[in-house]
């Protein structure tokens, strides 16, 4: 009868890690090691989601919905865009005040509601080599982007696939009413909004011929929902137009939630570098995007900052619950400890 066991030169080396007789540390859990812990995280939380929350309540924000429902000024540009894919241009005015002032930085944001970006065919209908300037990409688009990835002609498209061709082209202008009742115009500050990775790294436009992008894109179209062509996102410099412009970048980075905001400006120069003021405004809106046919909102947001960012309260509340959860399982913990350690004695 042969044996069952392995050859000799199948068996694993007789050392300590291969024969596992390596040293190994077991903690023993006690009432002395674990109550501390429960009570020392839960203290810990509570008092760093004290201060989340705080902090938060402290930023000053203000919606304006210019979706165009109802007696809305927008609505009669909202009834032009209803079931267009490319609505006619179309321009309305909101006029709000603000009764505090809001100290510097501002941030303006846009919010879309009902917008489902995590969509798994929406989110990776785009070509990342294409979006970070490898050569060959730009007229050889990804599969991915179907259907938005050539033309009926075969020119490919440039950025191609869906999220790139539903990029929000609404835009804003703010001013300031005086009390002589002429408006002062609210610089917005559209440089440096978008992450620093995505903007020096992820993104970046094909290399120039003969010192123009125009050139470098040739052979290529825009996407069917632009206006423009991508090298004509700006102003025309090369460092914020094309793939690298900094809307276009924000708008790239998919949201998780079916309602999200994005950064679309930041007040902090001229005559607001250390404050929004109080007072009267007038918002001109150019309203160029549709989202009645899917049921969408739009919405712009005037928002503070503090040193967690911007506004959000569920961070400080999920902090103080898992904090009181802990604090609470401790004293759970102490009170069977207390009951039953009469029976840890007798043994």
């Amino acid at each position: 009868m042969a044996s069952s066991l392995p050859a000799a030169h199948h068996r694993p080396d007789n050392t300590a890690f291969t024969q596992q007789r390596l040293p190994a540390w077991q903690p023993l859990l006690s009432a002395g090691t674990v109550l501390p812990l429960f009570f020392g995280l839960g203290a810990a939380f509570v008092a760093l989601g004290l201060g989340l929350h705080f902090s938060s309540a402290t930023i000053r924000e203000l919606e304006l919905d210019y979706t165009g429902l109802g007696h809305s000024p927008c609505a009669r540009c909202a009834n032009l865009s209803r079931g267009a894919r490319r609505p006619p241009g179309c321009a309305c005015q909101l006029r709000f005040s603000l009764d505090q002032d809001f100290p510097a930085p501002v941030c303006l944001y846009y919010q879309l509601s009902h917008y489902y970006q995590n969509n798994r065919r929406y989110s990776v209908s785009r070509d990342n080599q294409q979006l970070s300037g490898v050569a060959g990409a730009l007229r050889s688009p990804s599969e991915e982007c179907r259907p938005y990835q050539k033309y009926s002609n075969g020119t490919p498209i440039a950025p191609c696939g869906s999220v790139a061709n539903s990029l929000f082209n609404d835009t804003f202008e703010l001013y300031y009413v005086l009390n002589n009742g002429t408006e002062a115009k609210v610089p917005l500050d559209k440089r440096g909004i978008s992450w620093w990775t995505d903007t020096n790294v992820k993104f970046r436009n094909p290399e120039p011929i003969n010192g123009s992008l125009a050139l470098a894109f040739a052979g290529t179209a825009r996407p069917p929902n632009w206006p423009l062509a991508a090298y004509q996102l700006d102003n025309g410099t090369l460092n914020d137009t094309g793939f690298v412009n900094e809307d276009f970048i924000i708008w790239m980075r998919t949201a998780a939630l079916p309602t999200f905001r994005k950064l679309y400006s930041r007040i902090r120069l001229g005559n607001f570098t250390k404050e929004l003021p109080r007072g009267n405004y007038s918002l001109n809106i150019a309203y160029n995007y549709p989202v009645l046919s899917f049921g969408g909102r739009k919405k712009v947001i005037l928002s503070t900052l503090s040193w967690m960012g911007g506004k959000n309260p569920f961070l400080g509340i999920t902090f103080l619950v898992f904090g009181s959860a802990c604090i609470l399982t401790g004293f759970v913990l102490l009170a069977v400890h207390i009951k039953y350690q009469h029976l840890n004695k007798a043994d």
